[in-house]
């Protein structure tokens, strides 16, 4: 193993202590030796069948195998998760083969960050990561289960469905994905005709057509943002099957992966033979292999956060040191979109996961001594599913990339380092995503334009008035203000000004994400204005420094001058009504700063 990856899972394990022995008690105390419905009553266990066959209740009654939850973020507006909808039926087809039982126990409410970015519905995005979870434990309070199937995808989903999959740990859990959808019109072109629809260059319907090309069916968006970066880390963890993560939906061997890992799950059940609850699997050690994992794709912000919420649901503290202590060690392997402009079907065809996973473990980047979905050790996620003979089997998967354009070894990498560092100063702590960032634009020095409202950008960049070297910054966009939004209605004005020659970067205390592009981009810096944070003092003509190389982040200023400036009032009230965000308002009121995961549950152990 590396020296300094061993030192990070160090590191946490030790501070992770008594809340991860916290959590392990509980666990193991709710932990049954056989089918858990045995403890209802007849009463109870009357309601939990009443619905089902006469095949079905009669395995019930009789308590020798087992019954399987099907949780789904299921609905036919998210091209991502329109492909569910057959997957219940196709799931309990394969385990009554298996001769035990599966029922639908539960949905999740699942928002696309795509049809919301830039409207208001973007405020209830964050947290609905936490609705997911509080929605993923009632659907698995019947205590009817013996394990449980997740199906789901894109970005609060698969982090809140863990969380609420990690209170009951102790039952054994897969995750099944439904894959990307095939490629569409280049990313590249796709943003390019985004930033001439920003000035002005390109009418709505090129740029409707440009989108529709690019977003075009059944599938993930292809580009590596949360959704893609989600399903990278949870083959990573070993709660998909091996290389089930970016196989097209609708593909026989889509279909032969779904129906395995319904065998698998009751495999791992208490009554299968081969218990191996959650608990187990998810460990200081698959945590680490996760932010590996993430750092040397260039994967999603969004982690930062997510990342820390289901560690902490796990009993295990992670923070933002840990993640840049394993950035200055894991090198950047892939140049997926935004990063780079292949999409994540090139990924996949130049050698996906099963070679990704390999050359870490060579590299001794990921930790191989854990337990996965498919048992010990993480070396069976180095093969890759294929149909033979109309069976699915595993075969090695590819020693060289088949295209070093898009993946790479940690040998010979894109760069020595990983995409992501901490920012921190006078003006608060966050994060930069550099891996999109060319290091001519990694350090900034430059006045700020200081915003109190996305919205405001636009009609600044229109009066000229960004025709020059800035650092713009956006306040009160934390979580506490207004929901933390997404802010990719910026990007595309930054981009232009960017391109005409202009230092440009980013400041504030909301979010990007996956697709922070070429910009740079200093995010999630809190204390947050709405907390009385340094943004809240920032005034128009301030000199803001960002660099990226050092992780420096201050303004210029006489530092007890600065601090005696007023606060700039919050005018955002508007944002806290209509659109349903009123109902999220004790959500504001009790959400974590961003480090600590956003959390808005009592999702630490301690």
């Amino acid at each position: 193993m590396h020296k300094m990856v061993q030192q990070v899972t160090a590191k946490i394990q030790q501070r992770s202590q008594a809340t991860r022995a916290n959590y392990l008690q509980r666990m193991q105390d709710q932990q049954a030796q056989g089918p858990v419905r045995q403890s209802l009553s007849c009463g109870n266990l009357a309601h939990g069948f009443a619905a089902c066959g006469s095949d079905d209740k009669q395995t019930l009654k009789l308590m020798n195998q087992a019954n399987i939850a099907i949780v789904s973020a299921y609905n036919d507006m998210l091209s991502a998760h329109q492909p569910y909808a057959t997957y219940p039926e196709q799931l309990k087809a394969a385990i009554r083969e298996m001769g035990s039982v599966a029922q639908f126990a539960g949905g999740v409410p699942a928002m696309c960050d795509g049809v919301t970015q830039g409207q208001a519905g973007m405020e209830l995005s964050l947290f609905s990561r936490d609705v997911i979870a509080m929605s993923t434990a009632v659907a698995l309070s019947h205590n009817m289960f013996d394990g449980a199937i997740c199906l789901g995808i894109c970005d609060k989903i698969v982090p809140g469905m863990m969380m609420g999959a990690l209170s009951f740990g102790y039952l054994p859990f897969i995750f099944v994905p439904a894959g990307p959808m095939p490629s569409g019109i280049p990313n590249k072109e796709k943003a390019a005709v985004r930033q001439r629809f920003a000035e002005g260059k390109a009418t709505r319907d090129e740029l409707l057509r440009a989108e529709s090309d690019s977003y075009h069916a059944p599938g993930t968006c292809t580009f590596y943002g949360t959704a893609n970066s989600n399903q990278m880390l949870m083959e990573v963890m070993g709660l998909h099957l091996p290389g089930a993560s970016f196989v097209n939906p609708g593909t026989p061997l889509r279909e032969k992966l779904t129906e395995a890992a319904a065998r698998q799950i009751v495999k791992m059940t208490a009554p299968g033979g081969r218990y191996l609850p959650l608990y187990e699997i998810v460990t200081e050690k698959t945590i680490v292999n996760a932010l590996v994992a993430l750092l040397a794709t260039g994967g999603s912000t969004n982690h930062t956060m997510h990342w820390v919420a289901i560690a902490a649901a796990a009993g295990i503290q992670i923070n933002w040191d840990d993640f840049t202590e394993l950035s200055s060690v894991v090198p950047s392997v892939t140049r997926i979109y935004p990063n780079g402009e292949a999409d994540i079907n090139h990924f996949q065809a130049a050698g996906g996961t099963g070679f990704l996973i390999r050359d870490l473990l060579q590299q001794g980047l990921l930790h191989e001594d854990v337990k996965t979905v498919m048992g010990e050790g993480l070396s069976a996620y180095s093969q890759e599913p294929f149909i033979v003979e109309s069976k699915l089997v595993w075969k090695d998967g590819v020693t060289k990339s088949r295209d070093e354009n898009v993946l790479r070894s940690a040998a010979n990498p894109f760069s020595a380092e990983g995409g992501l560092k901490v920012v921190s100063g006078n003006l608060g702590r966050g994060v930069i995503k550099v891996s999109a960032v060319k290091p001519a634009h990694q350090i900034i020095e430059a006045p700020a334009v200081v915003l109190s409202d996305q919205d405001e950008l636009e009609a600044r960049f229109e009066a000229g008035d960004l025709n020059r070297d800035c650092v713009v910054v956006v306040r009160f966009q934390g979580p506490k203000a207004n929901g933390m939004p997404e802010l990719h209605k910026l990007t595309p004005f930054l981009g232009v000004l960017q391109d005409r020659g202009f230092h440009v970067a980013l400041v504030t205390d909301g979010r990007m994400s996956g697709a922070s592009g070429k910009v740079p981009a200093a995010i999630h810096v809190y204390p947050e204005a709405m907390s009385g944070g340094p943004l809240a003092r920032l005034r128009d003509g301030d000199i803001i420094r960002l660099d990226a190389t050092t992780g420096q982040l201050d303004v210029q200023e006489d530092a007890a001058a600065f601090a005696a400036r007023p606060l700039a009032p919050f005018s955002g009230q508007k944002h806290h009504t209509g659109m349903g965000r009123e109902l999220f308002s004790a959500m504001r009121h009790t959400v974590s700063e961003a480090e600590s995961g956003a959390v808005t549950l009592m999702a630490k152990t301690d």
